[in-house]
């Protein structure tokens, strides 16, 4: 073995995919582990090496060129009886943490989340993504925890390991918005902000365990699938919603605009007058149904619209004309049309000489004047 043997980061790898890598000597990759006295070990900006030796990390060191040797590494001294000379080797690797920040790792929810609607109570299935940026900030605990029998740990490494922890934690904190704050799923993108806010410290202590400080966690959107039937039928519902606030009325007036739309068309006018007096009263809306009700069989029954011919009425006659909607003149009582006495206290209503309505406190007939 050479006197002098350099350990340090492989070109090949890409720093921005490869957080750890474990020295192999691409020359002789079974000789990777067999160090040599005042082997040089050179560590960049932005990296740490620890020294393994039985699965135990024996130092760590940061950036620099450092001599592995008994002097410079007192673990060695007490573990390693080493030859003087530098010619004999000793078994130990060594690990490379590369600790750039990485910015832009993704998550998204693999499968939808099945929720209620606040409102409209419909079931839906929402789905979110975005992405987070992380860097290790303990390389020991990053290694022993994470390394396992692996040659290397990827960003594609760590998206598996913390996706389930990332999906239970965004996933509770939708539920959490949606379900108990009540926020739809068409608002809940104006609060993206407040819970990538929320999403850093839940899953800052987990990562924290394995030496990793999250740097920040964006959601970039929460949706629902378009072709969802409840999306559907929410839109649907909402488009209505927003129509009838137009006009100025709501669903259940519009139910009573359809029945007597319907009864227009299939029954006649005299028919639709009844069942808007009837639909309005039932529901509080007696007077504005009625009277629109009135006005549509005006409409029907008006001359612009062909009637079958029916027999004319015979005209009124001067008493039934003059009480027509009058009271008694004595006790205030509604008169019946064409009556001459009250029927609730008798009281004379018509002129016994002509037939006209008196007026009320006359002592003679305003028509013929004869004395009352």
């Amino acid at each position: 073995m050479a006197i002098l043997q350099i350990v340090q980061w492989d070109d090949n790898l890409n720093s921005n995919d490869v957080l750890a890598w474990r020295y192999v000597d691409r020359k002789n990759p079974s000789k990777s582990e067999e160090l040599g006295n005042w082997t040089q070990l050179i560590v960049r900006e932005n990296q740490e090496a620890i020294l393994f030796r039985d699965g135990q990390a024996l130092d760590l060191f940061r950036a620099g060129r450092h001599s592995l040797s008994t002097e410079n590494i007192p673990f060695l001294r007490r573990l390693i009886n080493l030859p003087t000379g530098g010619e004999s080797a000793f078994k130990a690797s060594v690990w490379f943490v590369n600790k750039v920040n990485l910015l832009d790792v993704k998550w998204g929810t693999p499968t939808p989340i099945l929720l209620r609607d606040p409102e409209y109570q419909i079931p839906i299935y929402v789905r979110a993504f975005g992405q987070f940026g992380l860097r290790v900030s303990e390389s020991r605990q990053f290694v022993l925890k994470l390394a396992g029998n692996k040659n290397e740990l990827t960003r594609n490494d760590l998206t598996e390991y913390f996706k389930g922890l990332i999906l239970s934690r965004m996933g509770d904190m939708i539920s959490t918005y949606i379900a108990h704050k009540k926020i739809t799923i068409f608002e809940i993108n104006s609060y993206l902000e407040d819970m990538s806010n929320e999403a850093v410290e839940k899953i800052r202590n987990e990562f924290q365990q394995y030496g990793i400080e999250p740097l920040n966690f964006y959601f970039g959107s929460v949706n629902v699938q378009d072709d969802d039937e409840g999306i559907k039928k929410l839109k649907a519902a909402m488009s209505e919603r927003a129509s009838m606030n137009v006009m100025g009325y709501n669903y259940q007036q519009q139910r009573s605009f359809d029945v007597l739309e319907a009864a227009a068309k299939n029954e006649g006018g005299s028919s639709l007058l009844g069942a808007g007096v009837g639909l309005g009263a039932g529901m509080g809306m007696g007077g504005a149904v009625g009277q629109m009700a009135a006005q549509m069989g005006q409409f029907i029954n008006s001359p612009a619209s062909p009637a079958p011919a029916q027999a004319q009425a015979p005209a009124a006659s001067p008493a039934q004309a003059a009480n027509a909607g009058a009271v008694c003149p004595a006790c205030g009582q509604p008169v019946t049309p064409g009556a001459k006495f009250c029927a609730n206290c008798g009281a004379r209503l018509v002129c016994s000489n002509c037939g006209q309505a008196i007026t009320p406190g006359a002592k003679f007939c305003s028509n013929c004047g004869n004395k009352i």
